[in-house]
């Protein structure tokens, strides 16, 4: 047995899109230490894309923001007899088609698009996939380092919301269940998602600054403790949000940055 302890077990991956994903890093790494991974995807143009990225892997339809989406998928998978040893939430999405505006200004139906699609669905599929889950299975879902960073929008609410999800989900599954849920939150990663946030290429090399080792954090470093967590080998680890950020966090201060910046002064 390995210290993961992955092998034959099943995962169920939401958010793969293409290469540069943390989902599509952490399913990989999942499927090379022996678990099995099934997929849910928003259309049909990502599961043909998710079918060629894992082939002979299930990928399923799903659209989170559909009541009777979500159930139809919880009831296919108890249906289909399939037990899962852990879920990777790794869904978000915000309108950011008009730039980022001044946070008073956001308009309430994106504000509750992006919560329903970014903070509920891990709500709404925890509860249709619960029939589902191993008894001591781990849900991990994909947050970021700080959820007080105003520059990210909207947003930044709306994944402060997720991590407090995550406790909740974590007491109200303890009741007759040994089902744990953290997050992962991570600092700023190169993704094609990530791409689509105004201003976010100048944050990214800002926070490459910042990171103590003054290299920017990899796509796989977060899969990696995805991947932990997903885990047996993080038993202990339940109803937290684990920060993974090379160091940023603690580093605003940083001589060099400081410097840089008092020189144009």
């Amino acid at each position: 047995m390995s210290f993961l302890n992955l092998e034959n077990k099943t995962f169920l991956i939401t958010g793969v899109a293409n290469k540069k994903s943390v989902a599509y890093f952490s399913a990989k790494t999942l499927i090379e230490n022996g678990a099995e991974a099934i997929f849910t995807v928003q259309n049909e143009e990502i599961k043909d894309r998710v079918e060629k990225l894992f082939p002979g892997k299930k990928v399923y339809l799903l659209d989170v923001e559909n009541e009777e989406s979500v159930k139809t998928f919880g009831e296919t998978i108890k249906k289909e007899q399939i037990k899962l040893n852990g879920f990777l939430h790794s869904i978000a999405f915000a309108n950011y088609s008009e730039g980022m505006k001044p946070f008073h200004e956001t308009k309430l139906r994106d504000y509750l698009q992006a919560s329903t699609i970014s903070c509920f669905s891990l709500i709404s599929l925890a509860n249709a996939l619960k029939d589902s889950f191993d008894d001591n299975a781990s849900v991990v879902t994909i947050s970021i380092s700080s959820t007080r960073a105003t520059n990210y929008g909207y947003m930044g609410p709306i994944k402060a919301s997720l991590d407090a999800v995550v406790a909740f989900l974590a007491k109200s599954f303890s009741k007759d269940t040994h089902i744990r849920f953290n997050a992962v939150c991570s600092g700023p990663l190169k993704t094609s998602a990530s791409a689509g946030i105004p201003g976010y290429i100048e944050n990214y090399l800002y926070a490459e600054e910042l990171t103590m080792r003054k290299k920017a954090l990899e796509t796989q470093e977060v899969a990696n403790s995805v991947v932990f967590l997903l885990s047996s080998a993080s038993s202990g680890i339940n109803a937290s949000n684990m920060l993974v950020d090379a160091g940023m966090s603690a580093n605003y201060f940083d001589e060099n940055v400081v410097s840089a910046f008092a020189k144009r002064t």
